[in-house]
């Protein structure tokens, strides 16, 4: 099946050869092409170029996209969207004072999607992660990874990652399996971390490997969470396991979790809201993509990562939508996007680059994702007509995706 898209008003994000990622001042180039067109052949990216050099070709079906953008793909590579309910009401009780901390301490936040997730059979919640999969996929989400971590137990954490594996052989995007069982302590192991941290090591990771249920693992470093010596123990733990680490740091306090981050070549370190100049020097010219998360950042009413400083200080960053019940409730990468250029001062082309490659790098799928390059998956956002990139920030109500492909197929 070949498809013809002609006449792109501008084809966003387009490199001739593969790059990993976009770093400091790169950050601010965004390649593009205007009036060109784009040959999809089943689920790859087979050319592109200038209508001026369109080839002689049949195609099975041509698109006319005058006055349409097309760009990669959204890659959102923090998301925790396998959850059973949700936690409205919490949302209730922080506009009525409290604080994500106060709550977690009454026995709400992660402890209290544990209780609903371990009553819920892996049938049901799978039919619930698969609703919140479709409508990401619709908004322009091609590729992203969910985590584990609302199971605290043995057969929960499991029970989550099979439904991951389920959503990944059922769908066509790209999913990457997080083993995130050091997300909390359950309230089994409130006085006893050490037990439970020998639980993760001793069952959970075991059979996690033996399943082939995860490429990565993840720990929540922060004050009243893991601590760094915690965090070190589960990340070693895990890379035997082969699991390449991630992280989840200075979303709260900055405690040394990005230093530890490092030294265990983690992929990602992810939320930042809180960033020491020291904090900032350690993840230079280090492979550790830091991944902002504005949406939790404007829902908690928390400070936004300081993407201006790290760019200045030449460092990458990657844009993810957290989707989770209790802090952001939203897969819309679209509203992440505008978010960062409207919160956090990124320009729309730091922002784009942000959520396309650099939001695949954070995956480890940045050679077969995130931007338009021949022998890529065609993951593809066809926007309506729209006067310019810019206008994906600037109407960040709006929706303004017309199309969206993934593996060269419509996404309807």
């Amino acid at each position: 099946m070949t498809t013809l898209i002609i006449n792109i008003k501008e084809l966003l994000q387009v490199r001739e050869t593969t790059i990993a990622k976009v770093s400091g001042a790169e950050m601010a180039i965004l390649p593009t092409i205007k009036n060109a067109f784009l040959v999809i052949k089943d689920n790859l990216i087979a050319d592109f170029g200038s209508m001026d050099q369109l080839p002689k070709i049949h195609p099975d079906k041509t698109i006319d996209a005058t006055g349409k953008i097309v760009l990669p793909s959204w890659c959102d590579s923090h998301t925790h969207i396998v959850y059973a309910g949700n936690r409205e009401q919490e949302f209730v009780d922080r506009i009525n004072g409290l604080t994500y901390e106060e709550i977690a301490k009454r026995g709400g936040g992660i402890l209290n999607s544990a209780r609903k997730l371990n009553e819920t059979s892996e049938n049901e919640l799978y039919d619930q992660s698969k609703v919140r999969l479709e409508e990401v996929m619709r908004l322009g989400t091609g590729a992203l990874e969910i985590k584990s971590g609302y199971g605290l137990t043995v057969e929960g954490e499991l029970k989550m990652l099979r439904v991951i594996k389920r959503l990944a052989q059922n769908y066509p995007i790209t999913i990457k399996a997080t083993f995130l069982g050091a997300h909390a302590f359950s309230s089994e192991f409130k006085e006893n971390h050490q037990g439970y941290i020998d639980l993760i090591i001793n069952e959970m990771l075991p059979a996690i490997a033996k399943e082939k249920l995860a490429d990565f693992i993840d720990v929540f470093c922060e004050t009243g969470y893991f601590t760094v010596a915690e965090t070190q123990q589960i990340m070693e733990a895990g890379i035997k396991f082969g699991l390449k680490p991630k992280i989840h740091v200075n979303q709260f306090n900055s405690i040394g979790g990005i230093q530890v981050g490092v030294q265990q070549e983690a992929l990602s370190v992810d939320h930042l809201e809180v960033m020491t100049i020291n904090d900032i020097e350690s993840l230079k010219n280090t492979t550790t993509m830091p991944v902002a998360l504005p949406s939790c950042s404007y829902f908690l009413s928390i400070p936004y990562a300081p993407a201006r400083e790290m760019i200045a200080a030449g460092l990458p960053i990657a844009l993810a939508t957290d989707y989770n019940p209790g802090s952001t409730p939203s897969g819309n990468m679209n509203f992440v996007v505008a978010t960062a250029c409207i919160k956090m001062k990124m320009m729309p082309e730091e922002a784009i680059n942000a959520a396309t490659i650099n939001g695949a790098y954070a995956m480890g799928i940045s050679y077969t994702h995130g931007s338009i390059t021949i022998g890529k998956k065609a993951n593809l956002i066809l926007t309506q007509p729209i006067p310019s990139y810019y206008q994906l920030p600037y109407a960040f109500g709006s929706n303004l995706i017309d199309t969206v492909f993934i593996e060269g197929k419509i996404v309807t």
